[in-house]
């Protein structure tokens, strides 16, 4: 009998195989194409919203666990995935810049957000009012980080390919049967497929569509990650990406021409650069209504949970909340009300 079935390889479900496997218990992953959201992803990690100069949630913890995860990654799938790289938010004003130092100041900001005014020295980009940095932040390689980690399962016959099949789902007393073999636990982290997963869809997983885009632009030569109307994060190649849209309405990950002019008349406002589109992307988000994750076991049925909701901070979310789901199931600690799904036991039985 293996102790678990993981249904998803995002970000959520190779942060809790990396759980399962440094507690020596055994998994098995089924995962497909469907959801494209850490494909897709940015894959930024930055503890500041820098729309309103305010700290993410738990961003802090969070942040604790970045090096230390990614690393272990990197080492084991002998790769590099994570690039330590600067964010600069662009100011449009003198009162934006006010509003920075004065944001510097608090207490649970001020070690991450730099009283050192960056001035613009990159011709290719109009910014006469400079930067604020942001301090410790990066960018992991998502779309590596998952398809290393599916070889790494392949080679060691622990991955199946496929759409996960509710009704060859065969509950027993004290285990699960599916496809021949027996489990005895299973996570489901299936990101906005959640939807049509018949035990969670009672969750208020709204979802949002996101679409990037990436551009060549040779004369850029910008190292440091811009945030402005929208983000340009440097690739390397002479390559950025551009994002990124936020849609409530379409939940298909076919990107669209109205999104991709969105993009463009925003980097434009501030990119004096030549460049071209050479990719253009879309995902959607698994964001839930009280932006919090969902974590937790099915009100009734036993030994089956749930690991969701992140949003578009799945990078640093993850590990943080694998961990918490770890030691829900296997220790008995306690999740915080805010991230059980106990939260939303209401909703289930209005379903």
């Amino acid at each position: 009998m293996t102790d678990y079935l993981i249904v998803g390889l995002g970000l959520a479900g190779i942060s809790f195989c990396e759980q399962l496997e440094s507690n020596g218990k055994s998994f098995y992953v089924v995962a497909d194409d469907s959801q494209q959201a850490s494909l897709v992803a940015g894959g930024l990690y930055n503890p500041v919203i820098l729309k309103r100069f305010t700290m993410a949630w738990k961003a802090h913890e969070q942040m604790g666990l970045v090096d230390d995860f990614y690393t272990k990654l990197e080492s084991k799938l002998g790769t590099k995935l994570d690039y330590k790289v600067p964010v600069l938010r662009r100011f449009a004003s003198i009162e934006e810049q006010n509003m920075w130092f004065e944001a510097a100041d608090k207490p649970v900001l001020n070690k991450y957000l730099s009283t050192d005014l960056k001035v613009n020295h990159n011709p290719e980009i109009n910014a006469p009012f400079g930067y604020g940095e942001v301090l410790y932040t990066g960018r992991i390689d998502t779309k590596l980080l998952q398809s290393k980690y599916q070889e790494f399962l392949e080679k060691n016959e622990r991955f199946s390919k496929s759409s996960f099949d509710f009704e060859s789902l065969e509950i027993n007393e004290d285990s699960f049967r599916y496809q021949s073999r027996t489990y005895k636990k299973i996570v489901f982290a299936d990101g906005f497929g959640l939807k049509s997963n018949p035990f969670f869809n009672y969750l208020p997983l709204n979802g949002t569509k996101g679409e990037l885009l990436t551009i060549r632009a040779p004369k850029l030569t910008e190292l440091n990650v811009i945030k402005s109307s929208v983000f340009i994060i440097p690739l390397g190649d002479d390559l950025y990406r551009i994002g990124a849209t936020y849609k409530w309405k379409d939940k298909t990950n076919e990107p669209t021409e109205a999104s991709k002019n969105e993009l463009l008349e925003k980097l434009e406002t501030f990119l004096k650069s030549d460049y071209e589109v050479v990719k253009h992307v879309a995902g959607v988000r698994p964001t839930v209504a009280d932006r919090r994750p969902l974590l937790g076991e099915h009100p009734t049925q036993k030994s089956l949970y749930t690991l969701n909701g992140f949003g578009s901070r799945g990078v640093l979310i993850a590990p943080y909340a694998s961990d918490y789901l770890y030691n829900f199931i296997e220790k008995g600690a306690q999740l915080p009300s805010e991230i059980n799904i106990e939260r939303f036991k209401s909703a289930y039985k209005k379903a």
